[in-house]
């Protein structure tokens, strides 16, 4: 006898599958399509292992956190999935939640959420917080810095990833669950930067139901299910990648059912692309071509300069850069005010180091990068008893805007006081790290995801930033100094370490050298209401674009 209620609840199925597929077919809102040079640098979608500027484009779109920046506006800091926040101490912030927050695969968010993804299966693995006292911690991205086990399946961590984790938050100790919808961030040591670090990329919240049910860290890493207004539909990482709306999303349902990132990784076809129409957006456009787009009607360029500064990073373990004079002479030889003016047209600046404005009473206004200076190079140059060596120079191909043409400007420049640069192209930022072969010199930018230093010279160069990871330098000062930052909480006290850093790593023993501010160009249709960010998000949510018509 044929069980008649499985009927009916399959016949209920597949009427609701019909609905659905009905009302998909009948969303009238438009699809976005983006033209990029790359969508991920390691076909990752988890911004604690996709650290990067490409990244950062997308990951605003899929993620949500609980403070956020006002990316369009002056930069500060709102709520976000939490509505508020408090400093209960030095060490512990206080958040309320949102209510009603809905994750992509349609869980409520809840303490709880907020508590697993700052916990070990998500982040920090079997690493211990820094405590009072300590001195900073090389976090090694080994196998024994991830595996932390706990109830429940946990997926098998990158070991990079609890690194990273550490990098960000060096000090966090636990995030308490008050009740349901109330949480408390407590750090075992005092830090002012505690807010900014919850509103950084890295600390968005996911789901903690849909990171234990994923097969593998690997199919999790293609689609995160978080709280942001779009959803991961699919990842090709040197192709495509699809996001479609979360209409359940916090701050509105989005404008568009889909956008579309495609990867055009040359110039003249993003371009040719947005002029035939192929496009609506496109991104990492070179100045010099903003009058081939302009010249258009329909279409026109937004942007300028973002939070993120364009460098030169040295690897002083290279024989011919072990004498910082050489490495300084390197700075001194770059006139970098004719690159900005050149292949930027003057629509960048030479910024004041390694830091920006928005840092407030942190922001040192007197100081400056290492002048131009040729003939100053030439003789750090014969003082170092540098007798012609070739010195490798690692470059992408135009991964950043006009970055071969500012590497060969700088090939030339350094040949005029004397240094032997061999311009090495490489396919890849594996190929850039590689410790296979030499390395000496290689191309880099830094952003600053929130206003302190610590965003920025701290993560990016201290003992468990990239540089050091990668084995390219150290220094034991900088690094005492990289941990009294993070924790002294007198500003006038932290604004002079902050000083003394950048002397080490700037101009005693150098580290990088800056070039200019990083700028960033999009090209668009003229009919498409939208507003650029200085933090490289393409923010299409309902507060950002609007469409022809809507």
């Amino acid at each position: 006898m044929p069980d008649i209620s499985s009927g009916r609840l399959m016949a209920t199925a597949m009427a609701c599958m019909t609905l659905t597929t009905a009302l998909a077919q009948t969303d009238s809102r438009p699809v976005l399509r983006i033209a990029v040079q790359q969508v991920t640098n390691t076909g990752s979608l988890i911004p604690l292992r996709e650290r990067s500027n490409v990244g950062s484009r997308s990951f605003p779109m899929i993620y949500a956190g609980l403070i956020e920046i006002d990316r369009q506006g002056n930069l500060s800091l709102k709520p976000g999935l939490a509505t508020s926040w408090k400093r209960i101490d030095e060490r512990t912030v206080e958040l309320k939640l949102r209510k009603g927050v809905k994750f992509h695969n349609g869980d409520e968010m809840t303490a709880e959420d907020v508590a697993f993804t700052f916990g070990p299966e998500y982040m920090f693995a079997a690493t211990e917080p820094r405590r009072a006292g300590q001195k900073a911690v090389t976090i090694k991205t080994d196998a024994s810095a991830a595996g932390a086990q706990t109830a429940g399946k946990a997926l098998a961590l990158p070991p990079e990833v609890p690194a990273i984790a550490r990098r960000l938050w060096p000090s966090l100790e636990q995030v308490k669950v008050i009740d349901k919808h109330t949480v408390r961030f407590v750090n075992a040591v005092p830090d002012v930067t505690m807010e900014g670090r919850i509103a950084r990329s890295g600390s968005e919240i996911i789901s903690r139901r849909a990171f234990l049910a994923a097969k593998d860290w690997a199919s999790w890493s293609r689609s995160p299910v978080a709280a942001g207004p779009f959803k991961v539909k699919e990842l090709r990482p040197d192709n495509l990648l699809v996001l479609v709306a979360h209409d359940a999303y916090y701050g509105g349902k989005p404008p568009v059912r889909e956008v579309r990132y495609q990867v055009v990784p040359e110039v003249s076809g993003r371009v040719n692309g947005l002029l035939s129409g192929e496009y609506d957006f496109v991104a990492d456009v070179p100045p010099d071509q903003i009058k081939t787009i302009e010249a258009n009607p329909k279409f026109e360029v937004v942007g300028g300069p973002a939070l993120n500064h364009r460098l030169i990073a040295f690897d002083k373990h290279h024989p011919q850069l072990a004498d910082p004079r050489i490495r300084l002479a390197l700075a001194h030889a770059i006139d970098r005010d004719a690159i900005v003016s050149t292949l930027w047209a003057a629509r960048t600046s030479v910024p004041a180091g390694l830091q920006w404005e928005y840092y407030g009473p942190m922001f040192h206004k007197d100081w400056s990068v290492p002048r131009y200076d040729p003939q100053l190079a030439a003789r750090l140059v014969r003082e170092a008893g540098y007798k012609g060596e070739p010195i490798p120079y690692r470059v992408l191909n135009n991964y950043y805007t006009n970055q071969v043409q500012t590497a060969q400007i700088l090939v030339e420049m350094w040949r005029a006081v004397g240094l032997n640069i061999q311009l090495q192209m490489k396919e890849n930022w594996q190929q850039i790290f590689d410790q296979g072969a030499p390395r000496g010199i290689r191309d880099w930018s830094n952003s600053s995801p929130f206003n302190d230093p610590v965003s920025s010279i701290v993560d990016q160069h201290g003992a468990n930033g990239q540089q050091q990871q990668m084995g390219e330098w150290s220094n034991s000062e900088f690094n005492t100094l990289a941990t009294l930052l993070e924790n002294a909480t007198d500003m006038s006290n932290r604004s002079r370490v902050f000083r003394r850093m950048l002397e080490i790593a700037e101009r005693q023993d150098p580290a990088y050298t800056v070039l200019h501010r990083s700028a960033q160009f999009y090209g668009k249709r003229k009919d498409i209401d939208w507003k650029w960010s200085p933090t490289f998000a393409m923010d299409f949510s309902a507060d950002n674009l609007r469409m022809p018509g809507k």
